[in-house]
């Protein structure tokens, strides 16, 4: 897509006023994922120099994010690439997402002000989601509203802050456009939550069944232990390498209890309610596209 390589175009001259050959060597290593932001922004907003610096900006907010959750998740690879904490080492991969993040802030400042407060703000909202993850790790979690408050600030906040600040720019309904965001976002991190347990290691490039090792009680854990009559099984396995035996034992009761089957249900019916905000705009045909080519994606 065109579009998408002036983003990255773009990306690499923002980096490249930073006169620091180190940064560009790392902003090479970075794995480059769907474009999911760009894709949004561009279809809202059009193309134009204002937007494809606006994707820019989110990009590389998102891909700081990335990098420090990766050396918070002690990650070693991240799309199937090695990641640059394992490349090199914490400190660089903490320091390329502070560059990552000042450089996107500073070209922020030049853009429309409201513009700018969106997205700056869903950062905020973005760190804290990113605190609430690591914290929810801490012990067993049952609360669904606690799960969802952490996905909606860690990955639909920047998602909704895309949408609502491509429609600022095209002089569309902003909260409209927000609803659609904030939900598409919240979606995704649920079908990712579910792929993790679906798909094999391969396909995510990532050890599958990972999550729950790592401590995070995703929607399919939640409804699978408030499902389970013996609870203390699945509470035992929790933040623990799991023999294959026990994958399979998590995987078929979670088909007997249809906890997989429910949360697929979830996601889908979060993504209808972001397809419902924008049924009425133009060009609603791409964002509903966008939004299905998501959800109904292979379990």
């Amino acid at each position: 897509m065109e579009e998408l390589e002036k983003v990255k175009n773009q990306i690499r001259a923002f980096v490249e006023v930073c006169n620091h050959k180190k940064s560009l060597d790392l902003l090479d290593k970075l794995a480059t994922g769907k474009m999911l932001r760009s894709k949004l922004i561009l279809k809202i907003a059009g193309v134009s120099d204002e937007s494809i610096k606006l994707c820019a900006i989110v990009e590389m907010i998102h891909a700081a994010s990335l990098l420090h959750d990766d050396v918070i998740d002690e990650a070693n690879t991240r799309r199937g690439k090695p990641s640059v904490n394992a490349l090199f080492d914490n400190k660089t991969a903490i320091m390329f997402g502070d560059i990552l993040y000042s450089r996107a802030f500073t070209e922020l400042t030049l853009m429309d002000k409201r513009v700018a407060y969106t997205i700056s703000n869903s950062v905020t909202q973005l760190s804290i989601g990113e605190m609430l993850d690591v914290d929810l790790a801490n012990t067993f979690n049952t609360s669904y509203d606690k799960y969802l408050d952490m996905i909606y600030k860690k990955t639909g906040s920047l998602i909704e802050a895309a949408a609502k600040a491509a429609a600022i720019l095209a002089g569309l309904d902003e909260n409209k456009y927000a609803l659609y965001g904030k939900n598409l976002g919240v979606a995704f991190q649920m079908i990712d939550d579910i792929l993790d347990i679906t798909q094999d290691s391969q396909t995510l490039g990532k050890p599958a069944m990972l999550d729950f090792v790592e401590g995070k009680v995703t929607i399919p854990y939640l409804l699978l232990h408030e499902r389970l009559e013996n609870k203390t099984k699945l509470e035992a396995l929790y933040k623990k390498e799991l023999s294959a035996e026990e994958s399979l034992w998590i995987k078929e009761q979670m088909n007997i209890t249809k906890a997989l089957e429910d949360s697929i249900t979830q996601a889908k019916e979060i993504g209808n309610i972001a397809i419902n905000a924008v049924k009425d705009e133009k060009d609603s045909e791409t964002l509903v596209f966008i939004m299905k080519a998501m959800i109904e994606r292979e379990f």
